[in-house]
């Protein structure tokens, strides 16, 4: 492209580019200031009290016990020890925590289509009821529903292998020591069966074959899963020893009434969020698509599962991010009902320490980091989903 010699040339402050980036460069000089005000702000109230910036401290003996710990600690382990734990204690209820809402949300928003009367007004209900009370609010209820669970004397058994006493929630757990190895497989094979459907409908839908070579692989695969799963982790049950007068509770793994109180309310309270989500992504999808399926003598559950919800994730997905990272920073609420998270802990760290600035700054980047994987993730996620343009 030539430019004409005889054209004027625009001034500089008239030219829209030289605009636009000017204001850019304006707006990155006022954050910059204003952070270095706030930095200098800081560094002068913490010379005034005598604290020099810095995380030396986290080698400092911590000095206090906390209620439960995956990762091994004592009081007399460094301060960096005790954040780590707690931060492995947030990692678990959010792990268990997105995985739990994801299905009750599900659930709860397809039953807004189900046939069945009491099964709508049921959903309804619950999510009503739960979206319109607040978190703090539903975490207290359920700790003091689990705070009036009968003792170990007079627990309450479900088919003598789960046991919900004062004392937490026993239930059976993998005890193998190859259990790493079965896992590992049942990730293969996981992704094996993925990959096997996707062939399977594509080969049903381009050549109109029945797909049943693929279906026979994929009850192979799930005939050894469930074998593994039952036989191979060496499940270990709850067993009550002791005399009778004085029973306890032995094996398995014992989840912590704090725990099980911080899990089930964060679940139920995001959930209701969720079943909203999926009842708007559902009834995104055009009414055709529902008709077109009832005319090919599809039942309402393969409706549902073959035609309207993979058109439906397009709408649910994004929206969904928002939840989970709610979930995660609600998570810090843990504090209401004694459990051990990240925050908790890092709140006797600073009133012990004095070092509430590191603190908090330690908080927030892990919190942060936290959400921004999930956000990555869930972007991917969005993408795969997504239909793509020719």
């Amino acid at each position: 492209m030539t430019t004409n010699p005889n054209q004027p040339k625009i001034p500089l402050w008239r030219d829209d580019r030289f605009g636009k980036i000017a204001f850019q460069v304006i707006i990155l000089v006022i954050v910059i200031a204003i952070i270095s005000i706030f930095t200098m702000n800081l560094n002068q109230n913490l010379q005034r009290s005598g604290i020099r910036f810095g995380f030396g401290f986290l080698n400092s003996t911590a000095g206090f016990a906390i209620g439960e710990s995956i990762i091994p600690y004592q009081p007399t382990d460094p301060y960096r020890q005790v954040l780590l734990a707690g931060l492995v204690n947030t990692l678990r209820v959010m792990f268990f925590g997105i995985i739990l809402t994801t299905i009750v949300g599900i659930i709860a928003g397809i039953s807004y289509f189900s046939s069945n009367w009491l099964v709508r007004q049921i959903g309804l209900v619950y999510v009503e009821i739960v979206r319109n009370t607040p978190l703090l609010l539903q975490l207290l209820f359920w700790y003091g529903i689990f705070l009036q669970l009968p003792s170990v004397s007079d627990r309450l058994g479900v088919f003598d292998a789960i046991f919900l006493t004062q004392r937490g929630i026993f239930i059976p757990w993998p005890s193998s020591s190859l259990i790493w190895v079965w896992l590992g497989f049942l990730v293969i094979a996981a992704i094996a069966s993925f990959w096997i459907w996707k062939q399977r409908t594509k080969i049903m839908v381009e050549k109109g074959a029945s797909g049943q070579p693929q279906l026979i692989a994929l009850g192979i695969i799930a005939l050894v899963s469930l074998l593994i799963i039952l036989f191979g982790f060496g499940w270990e049950v709850p067993a009550i020893t002791g005399t009778e007068n004085n029973p306890v509770l032995r094996g398995g793994l014992r989840l912590t009434i704090e725990f099980s109180a911080l899990l089930v309310g964060l679940v139920f309270y995001t959930a209701a969020y969720i079943a909203e989500i999926v009842r708007a992504g559902i009834q995104s999808v055009a009414k055709g698509q529902w008709e077109a399926a009832r005319s090919l003598g599809l039942k309402p559950g393969l409706v549902m599962r073959l035609v309207v919800f993979p058109q439906a994730l397009r709408v649910i997905i994004p929206p969904l991010n928002s939840q989970y990272l709610n979930l995660a920073k609600n998570s810090s609420l843990a504090i209401a009902v004694a459990y051990a998270d990240l925050y908790n802990v890092a709140n006797t760290t600073f009133n012990q320490s004095g070092r509430a600035v590191e603190v908090m700054v330690i908080i927030m980047a892990t919190y942060l980091t936290i959400n921004l994987i999930i956000s990555l993730f869930m972007n991917f996620l969005n993408r795969r989903v997504q239909l793509q343009e020719r």
